[in-house]
């Protein structure tokens, strides 16, 4: 039942160790404890989380301990010996046999020990069924040390493969990914076989680049889109699907399709519509943009993106025609609905069915028969056949009869219609038959209807039990249960949480059932509980819970985007100054700063244009911003006075952190700077940043002032100085387990080693940094990581393995539109030595080859 899954949302029953991405690891014990140490060890390195019985003693029973933990894991590893395991009283298999049946779909790695002169026949038996089930192949191995090289191996190519834009590489590791999928639908799609077809003929042939499906709100263009999208990409052709839902200005549309297509607005080179457009280049894609009728005007933007993209095909749902000379118009329509004369036994018409199967839903065993066919037909002729009004209607049969609803909603519908003739007909039923849920609703669930309709897009449990609960709603859990079950709020699992999603008519529906004052309320409410959630977060993303924080607001990524676009229409200005920078380091790692500095701006504009006051502190946030950003985005400017400007202004607010980090950003810019670098300025800079950090204990800031002085020494010769600034902050990183500081120290580090000429050092760090990356999936860090193999394969002299992971970096840039300033291109001298040597052909034919690769493509060359 849906409150048993809320509850079980609220305080699960048994908890992994950590929330980080989790790795179940199973193995008898005693017989492979070295190799079950070894896989912890390797699974560590990773920063990702292993999932053991010997990590903690739990006061549940061993069966239900593995099974819970195998619910919430992400990875399978099997490590197999000779023994089978213990066979527990009452039960046909082992624990080790029956948590491979369990592993489900979740990803398999499988490596068995070699020699076993003694494994056990049922064991022979279990991997017999492993072969055969077909899920993974197994690797051989001998001692725990190269088990743990190839766990971490095979680890790191999995998570790799989350970068590549292919839906193979999206089933991978699923939790993981920054893509989002295409949206699971709440159930079954009804009586759409016929759309579906003739759709997906349209799809079918090339010449046929942008097909719109056109119908009234609630008529279900959204689920065939989504219905349609899942058959394409069973075929095994690319998908992208775009949520506008939250949408709120034409001038954002290019946002969520970036976001389908795992290009962040992070600041860099080009426009995002330009970086999308590298995205899409060549790419044979169906991308699928939902909810197009509120920004029609972006229209432009879909006919300039199939112009650029040859391979690209959209599907757009509207409830308007695009008017774009391309488009091919498919009017989507109600669902068949009986005849006068089919209103005895057995109704035909999917609209029947429709409400058959939501009703059952609801009260199982729930039929239509003889006896109360007239009336479900009745009802389904009521709401004119259209799915969402048939739904809500249906909803309905848990406290009344379909006589009952179909008395109730003949007199809505005489009451309500009489007031909106300028509507369409099926328009009307609609907003009929909502007003007549809505009104069917205690008092309680309307309140927390109108409550939830300020949100943007998704929202955790958690988030709607604060928000209702500080709106006065007593038992939002039981709130939130009606309202699922009238469908009037959609629920899913996402990650081990659960989310919630008003559909865009239902929300727009309960706002206006609500006062100015009833808005500005629960806006209020709204924008104070994420205040509060980024303040709770600023910590935790610093620290050992970063991945479970970053997790957990991503989930809400359009709520925490819609309250900054809420204050800034607001006119709150410092509030929304002081929410962005609490979030800094989480727009970092998410690649979401491109959009920061266009808010940035903003803030700054309205103030200026309005004369409306800025307190100190807020127009240092958006000077830093505004600066910092177009560091990376547009390399002939000087940032250096901004920044200056930024410094000053925290420093005047008495903000320590912010002042020590704009120094940061400053020293990066005055050893950029297009005159020249300025090495005395920069370091004078970075010391005192180092100085301030350290008086406000604060380690995060220390590590990264560290690693920028450690720059410096290494741009002027002084390696042993800069290893050791690199080796502090490394130290002070791990301290804090805080994955992206490790990631930045390592690869520093990595490089200091490789210009002093150790080579095998340079490999160990660049490989951890590597790895690290593609756990935490920083596409930054990761285009870092490709060009320091490019360095190593340049040393060795092969050209084509540098050039081609080179083209593979300098794709995972184009894409996420960040560039590397010359100065920090380490990588440039030993490409140089290519040069002289005569190999600047087969260099520059790896480049243009290396621009096609994959990820997991390329490090398939870095381990090769």
């Amino acid at each position: 039942m849906l409150h048993d899954s809320l509850m079980a949302a609220r305080s699960a029953a048994i908890r992994t160790p950590d929330q980080r991405l989790r790795v179940f690891v199973s193995s008898t014990l005693k017989e492979l404890e070295p190799e079950r140490r070894a896989v912890r060890s390797a699974v560590e390195s990773l920063q990702l989380a292993p999932v053991m019985f010997e990590l903690g003693a739990r006061p549940h029973p061993p069966r239900d301990l593995y099974r819970s933990y195998l619910a919430q894991s992400d990875v399978f590893v099997g490590i197999y010996g000779e023994r089978y395991g213990w066979v527990a009283p009452g039960e046909t298999v082992s624990g080790l046999e029956d948590e491979y049946a369990l592993s489900g779909s979740l990803p398999h790695l499988m490596y068995v020990k070699q020699p076993a002169p003694q494994r056990e026949d049922r064991l022979d038996g279990l991997l017999d069924r492993i072969r055969n089930d077909d899920l993974s192949s197994y690797k051989s191995f001998s001692t725990p040390e190269e088990l743990a090289d190839l766990v971490r191996g095979d680890l790191a190519t999995l998570l790799a493969e989350r970068f590549d834009a292919t839906r193979a590489a999206a089933s991978v590791v699923a939790d993981a990914l920054d893509v989002p999928d295409i949206p699971a639908p709440y159930s079954a799609i009804v009586g759409r076989e016929a759309e579906q077809r003739d759709v997906l003929a349209l799809l079918a042939r090339p010449d046929i680049r942008l097909v719109t499906l056109v119908g009234p709100g609630g008529i279900g263009k959204s689920r065939l889109a989504i219905e349609i999208a899942d058959a394409v990409a069973d075929t095994g052709r690319d998908v992208a699907f775009a949520l506008l839902e939250a949408v709120t200005a034409p001038e954002r549309v290019i946002v969520a399709i970036a976001r389908a297509l795992g290009v962040r607005d992070a600041g860099g080179e080009g426009s995002l519509e330009d970086r999308v457009g590298i995205a899409l280049a060549d790419r044979d894609l169906l991308l699928v943009v939902d909810n197009m009728e509120h920004v029609l005007p972006a229209a432009e933007l879909l006919a300039r993106l199939i112009t650029e993209a040859p391979r690209l095909q959209l599907l757009v749902t509207s409830r308007s025609p695009l008017r774009l000379r391309a488009e091919h118009v498919y009017e989507v329509g109600p669902l068949g609905v009986p005849s006068q004369d089919e209103d005895g036994a057995g109704p035909a018409g999917s609209a029947v069915t429709l409400f058959e199967q939501r009703a059952a839903a609801v009260r199982p065993g729930f039929r239509v028969t003889p006896a109360n066919a007239a009336a479900v037909v009745g009802i389904c002729r009521a709401v004119d056949g259209v799915p969402l009004a048939i739904e809500l209607a249906a909803a309905r049969v848990r406290s009344l009869s379909v006589e009952q609803i179909l008395q109730r909603l003949d007199s809505a519908l005489t009451l309500l219609v009489g007031g909106a003739r300028d509507l369409p007909e099926r328009q009307r039923a609609l907003r009929s038959t909502m007003e007549w849920s809505f009104q069917l609703l205690d008092e309680d669930s309307r309140a927390a209807l109108q409550a939830l309709s300020v949100f943007s897009g998704g929202f955790t449990l958690e988030s709607a039990e604060a928000v209702l609960l500080t709106g006065g709603t007593p038992d939002p859990l039981a709130a939130l249960e009606a309202l699922v079950d009238a469908s009037l709020l959609g629920s899913s699992e996402q990650r081990g949480t659960t989310v919630f999603r008003l559909l865009s008519l239902v929300r727009a529906y309960a706002r206006q059932t609500m006062t100015p004052e009833q808005a500005d309320s629960a806006t209020r409410t709204w924008i104070d509980h994420y205040r509060a959630v980024a303040t709770d977060a600023e910590a935790g993303v610093r620290g050992r819970d970063q991945a479970r924080w970053l997790e957990r607001l991503d989930l809400e990524t359009e709520n925490l985007a819609g309250v900054v676009r809420a204050m800034l229409d607001r006119r709150e200005l410092d509030e929304a100054a002081g929410y962005l920078w609490v979030l800094y380091l989480y727009l970092w790692i998410g690649g979401y700063l491109g959009v920061v500095q266009a808010w940035a701006s903003e803030l700054l504009d309205v103030a200026e244009r309005e004369q409306r006051p800025l307190s100190t502190q807020a127009r240092a946030v958006a000077e830093y911003y505004t600066n910092a950003i177009r560091y990376w985005r547009d390399p002939g400017f000087d940032t250096a006075p901004g920044m200056a400007r930024s410094r000053d202004l925290f420093l005047e607010a008495g903000d320590v952190f912010g002042g020590a980090l704009a120094r940061v950003s400053l020293g990066l810019a005055l050893l950029t700077a297009t005159g020249g670098a300025d090495f005395a300025r920069a370091r004078a800079e970075l010391e005192q940043s180092l100085a301030e950090f350290r008086s406000a204990s604060d380690a995060w800031g220390q590590a990264m002032a560290l690693v920028m002085i450690g720059r410096i020494d290494m741009l002027q010769g002084d390696l042993v100085s800069a290893r050791e600034r690199f080796d502090g902050s490394l130290r002070l990183a791990s301290e804090q387990g805080e994955r992206l500081g490790i990631v930045i120290a390592m690869n520093h580090r990595g490089w200091s080693r490789f210009l002093a000429g150790d080579l095998d050092g340079a490999r160990r760090d660049f490989t951890d940094g590597m790895d690290i990356s593609l756990a935490l999936g920083h596409d930054e860090s990761l285009a870092y990581g490709l060009e320091s193999f490019v360095a190593l394969a340049a040393a060795a002299g092969d050209a084509r393995r540098a050039g081609l992971l080179l083209g593979a970096a300098q794709t995972v840039r184009r894409r996420k539109g960040f560039l590397n300033p010359g100065a920090f291109e380490f990588y440039m001298v030993p490409l140089a030595a290519l040069r002289e040597a005569g190999l600047g052909d087969d260099l520059d034919r790896a480049v243009t080859e290396g621009l096609t690769l994959s990820v997991a493509e390329a490090l398939e060359w870095i381990r090769g």
